[in-house]
């Protein structure tokens, strides 16, 4: 769904006027206040916290009052930009709250009106705060503590200030890829009510020294995304051939400057759904709008990807493998502390791994799995004389391990943020998936393309040589625990569109699948793609 917006012209003056023309009924302060505390504490009894908050005062309004000017135009100042942050008119309207205190001609109508701007007040600070979805109420696998601010504390505080205007500018995320999204969303709303990127490419792939309507169309296309200067080549050359390459760079393709069938798509995805992609991006932002860490690991698991981030500098990179598309393999989303790493791990196989694809070739064939040792009550069991065939699912007694060697599935290292999910980074002897565009093949924890580098790099603030100290560990063979100074969180995240503090806009696919559901939550709560004329 997309509505049409027509920008004001200025868009804040206009605002300001029509703050400026909200008067309250005269005399409010001489009117009887006994109907008007009834009211409020009727309208707010059902919200615990708004009760609360009302009793502390005696039931006095905060809202509709004639001292309250700076307090009220500043709630309706944000809530006449709500949509700018991706967010639903209907849940916080600021013309039905205008409604309520113009047509407030009575104590008890005012009393109304003033529970009705902390209930929007108290909505839109959550919102804005830390998201407008509870995002595992849709999607399981998204396991995030939500910064949700105490509402008593938030609009007490809010009442408190002298500096109502500041204090609004304070709640939505200050993180400047929250900033950089924002600014792409409005942009990319210019550019819908324009008419977008013009044309599909039409026909099937293209590639360099191609001439015809499908380049024109390819050329005309790259132009209005910005990838391509204005040309009026009817050939795929050297220039149109960078365009594509930069245009793959940024969605996660081969960057071969030939456009196949899958550049194509990604080509003629319409802004519609991209702007559907960075609001929902802000809304990502939103649940993680508390302090990240000054280092902390990002693993971006839409983007095959993990970092350290230094600061807001990504001072490592390396490609991973995360869960496989399966639904009982994703990778999870949340967030932890990293303490430790293992040198030379033993794999401890999980329990579902075990008895759903082990014990099967074992009650077959009984020396299967022969690189896995049996173990009871932390010992190794030998299997001679252990008859697998009696054994099922439920009543298998032994748990698998594969000790330290150069073909152990966690290879030879991997970092421990210990959690109830399992989920860990490591090491693998299967380095060919590296090489795959597509990255999802693991049954849940995320396989690094470049263990040892980021070793190196997490031991550097406590080791002089961390290599040297790295490599005497390896070399000996034994399990090694090496617990680091100062403890990184992680972050496991699944950003589908995100920008690069060079401005590069970056897409990729939903390749679990969440971000449909996400995105039909907000268009079912009232997020609608807003189109800007001017």
């Amino acid at each position: 769904m997309t509505r049409i917006f027509r920008a004001p012209f200025p868009l804040l003056v206009a605002g300001l006027v029509l703050l400026g023309s909200l008067v309250l009924p005269q005399s409010v302060t001489a009117q009887p206040i006994t109907a008007q505390r009834q009211a409020i504490a009727e309208a707010a009894s059902s919200d615990e916290a708004l009760a609360q908050f009302y009793r502390d005062r005696n039931f006095e309004p905060v809202w509709a009052t004639t001292d309250a000017a700076a307090r009220r135009n500043a709630l309706l100042t944000v809530l006449d930009r709500v949509e700018d942050h991706g967010l639903p008119v209907s849940r916080y309207d600021a013309d039905v709250l205008r409604a309520a205190f113009r047509d407030a001609d009575t104590p008890y109508a005012r009393g109304q009106a003033d529970v009705l701007a902390s209930r929007m007040f108290l909505q839109y600070a959550r919102d804005v705060q830390s998201g407008m979805l509870d995002p595992d109420e849709v999607v399981s696998d998204i396991v995030k503590d939500l910064p949700r601010r105490d509402p008593l504390e938030q609009i007490t505080e809010f009442t408190a200030t002298d500096s109502p205007y500041e204090f609004m500018r304070s709640l939505p995320p200050s993180h400047p890829e929250y900033v950089r999204l924002m600014r792409e969303k409005l942009r990319l709303e210019r550019v819908l009510g324009a008419g977008g990127w013009g044309p599909a490419v039409p026909g099937g792939a293209l590639e360099p020294g191609d001439t015809g309507g499908g380049v024109i169309a390819l050329r005309n296309r790259l132009i209005a995304m910005g990838y391509l200067g204005r040309s009026a080549t009817a050939t795929y050359d050297t220039a149109l051939q960078t365009a594509v390459q930069r245009f793959q760079e940024d969605h996660g393709l081969t960057p071969d400057g030939e456009a196949g069938t899958e550049t194509l798509a990604e080509i003629n995805v319409g802004v519609e759904t991209r702007l559907g992609q960075i609001i929902l991006g802000m809304e990502r932002q939103r649940w993680m709008n508390r302090d990240r860490g000054e280092r902390h690991i990002l693993v971006n698991i839409a983007d095959f990807h993990a970092y350290v981030i230094d600061g807001e500098e990504a001072t490592f990179e390396t490609r991973v493998v995360v869960g496989h598309r399966d639904r009982n393999r994703h990778t999870p989303e949340f967030s932890d502390v990293m303490e430790h790493m293992i040198i030379n791990p033993s794999w401890n196989v999980p329990r579902s791994i075990a008895v759903n694809e082990y014990l099967p070739q074992m009650r077959n064939n009984p020396g299967a799995a022969g690189h896995l040792q049996l173990v009871r009550g932390g010992r190794v069991v030998s299997r001679q004389g252990i008859d697998f065939s009696q054994y099922t699912a439920r009543n298998f007694p032994f748990d698998l391990r594969q000790p330290p060697s150069s073909r152990n599935a966690l290879g030879e290292v991997k970092f421990m943020f210990p959690n109830r999910h399992n989920i860990y980074l490591h090491d693998t002897p299967s380095r060919n998936l590296f090489d795959r565009q597509v990255r999802a093949y693991s049954h849940g924890c995320v396989r690094v393309h470049r263990p040892q580098e980021l070793a190196y790099h997490l031991l550097a603030p406590q080791e002089e040589d961390p290599e040297a100290v790295y490599q005497t560990h390896r070399q000996s063979g034994r399990e090694t625990q090496i617990n680091l100074e100062t403890q990184i969180p992680v972050h496991l995240v699944y950003w589908t569109a995100w920008i690069t503090p060079e401005g590069r806009v970056n897409y990729r696919d939903d390749v679990y699948g969440r971000n449909a559901l996400l995105w039909q939550a907000m268009q079912d709560a009232g997020v609608a793609v807003r189109a800007v004329t001017s």
